[in-house]
């Protein structure tokens, strides 16, 4: 069951809930912008879904995977520690503002730090979540139905 965050109060118990993502990690990510090709080779060339599905894991036996869903996607700026760094979450941030939320892979960033953070940085008209079971491990979830 998909949980909304469509107000303060929600994003307040959202992030409680999780501790801010602590001792969390980015598992994966699946994006559907709604672009195709037939196969007839006919595209339909239009982002009407834009949509990212975001996998998290967390070091906690309660919500220890977390979907989160961002629908009409803004933008993302994804910037990935590299083999000689560790990736874990430690903090994060969530804004709500009245046309779309962030959210950042660190904690204490106003708005007006969003745009410099040199770091993961989600935005959207909506974001939705749920836990998810079964899920721990390095096994891919998003994989490829070829």
């Amino acid at each position: 069951m998909w949980n909304e965050i469509n107000n303060e109060n929600d994003l307040n118990d959202f992030l409680n809930m999780l501790y801010f993502f602590h001792d969390s990690c980015i598992k994966e990510l699946k994006y559907t912008s709604g672009a195709y090709v037939e196969e007839t080779l006919a595209m339909y060339p239009v982002n009407d879904v834009r949509k990212l599905n975001l996998l998290i894991q967390r070091q906690f036996e309660d919500n220890s995977v977390i979907e989160m869903e961002f629908s009409r996607l803004k933008y993302m700026k994804l910037l990935p520690a590299d083999d000689n760094y560790t990736c874990e979450i430690l903090d994060a941030t969530m804004i709500l503002k009245s046309d779309c939320i962030y959210w950042c892979d660190c904690g204490g960033l106003t708005e007006e730090d969003i745009d410099k953070y040199n770091g993961t940085v989600i935005c959207a008209e909506k974001v939705r979540w749920r836990p998810v079971e079964n899920c721990l491990g390095e096994k891919e979830v998003y994989g490829l139905r070829l």
